[in-house]
């Protein structure tokens, strides 16, 4: 998708997203995504696994595929699994449709509270009540996509925190409530 493609998504989506907060239901409905399949195309940094999986189809999310999502944005310093917030496999998702661009690279999804706690008392800078630790956030790039460019697309959704980190290469999404840094 060219920039000026994007920007124009961006603008059809900030007129359906104007004076409220976004409704996933709807902002499928108006972006014709609730038909048919969802996929994500993930690699995980740390381990250097991939997932090409089909997670919801028909109205339903794929059990199956959620699993394997889990699996794969698992705390990646013990292996401890933890369900992953379908609203942000939907982020995840609109992300790609929107931008055009499909591979995400995950650089941290979920942390157990022993793995947080470790990190925050080494001083590197996660929250000491991470929204990681509940499966509801994650830090990625999007291959091909400018990471000032996907932090502008994460912002324009106002679907939950997004942290912009330029130095680290990353973005940092999560499903809480909406707030930059």
């Amino acid at each position: 998708m060219t920039r000026r493609g994007l920007l124009k998504s961006l603008g059809c989506l900030g007129l359906v997203l104007a004076g409220s907060s976004l409704s996933y239901g709807s902002l499928f409905v108006s972006e014709g995504l609730m038909e048919g399949a969802r996929s994500l195309n993930l690699y995980a940094l740390n381990t250097g696994e991939s997932l090409r999986v089909v997670y919801w189809m028909e109205g339903t999310y794929l059990d199956s595929s959620l699993r394997e999502i889990y699996h794969l944005l698992r705390d990646h310093r013990n292996g401890q699994v933890h369900p992953i917030d379908v609203r942000l496999l939907d982020l995840l998702y609109m992300i790609t449709k929107l931008s055009g661009h499909n591979r995400i690279v995950v650089i941290s999804g979920y942390r157990s509270t022993r793995s947080n706690e470790y990190l925050y008392r080494k001083g590197r800078g996660v929250a000491r009540e991470s929204y990681h630790t509940k499966g509801m956030a994650v830090d990625i790039r999007v291959e091909g996509l400018p990471l000032q460019t996907l932090r502008d697309l994460a912002l324009s959704l106002r679907a939950g925190g997004v942290g912009y980190y330029p130095s680290s290469g990353f973005v940092h999404l999560d499903t809480g409530e909406f707030r930059h840094w």
